[in-house]
């Protein structure tokens, strides 16, 4: 059974994309569900603030060779996971 409890649950453990899944099939059984819309909102403006940015952390995970460049790519996928 998907919840909105069960949505929150797969959100906060970092699973946002199964967490928007629920979100909206809770949204197709309940049109008027006004949690589900902020959260689907919510999480649809977070992956879209961090696409360009994967694909150039993508780039730069690929060529990175130096400690200081690891740590830089260690601050920015704790940033972009808080």
């Amino acid at each position: 059974m998907q919840t909105l409890t069960l949505a929150n649950i797969y959100e906060l453990q970092g699973l946002k994309e199964e967490a928007l899944e629920i979100y909206k099939d809770i949204l197709k059984n309940d049109p008027a569900n006004s949690e589900a819309k902020i959260a689907i909102r919510r999480l649809s403006g977070v992956r879209k603030k961090f696409l360009k940015v994967n694909s150039q952390m993508k780039e730069f995970f690929i060529k990175m060779d130096t400690d200081v460049e690891f740590k830089e790519f260690e601050r920015w996928l704790l940033k972009a996971w808080n």
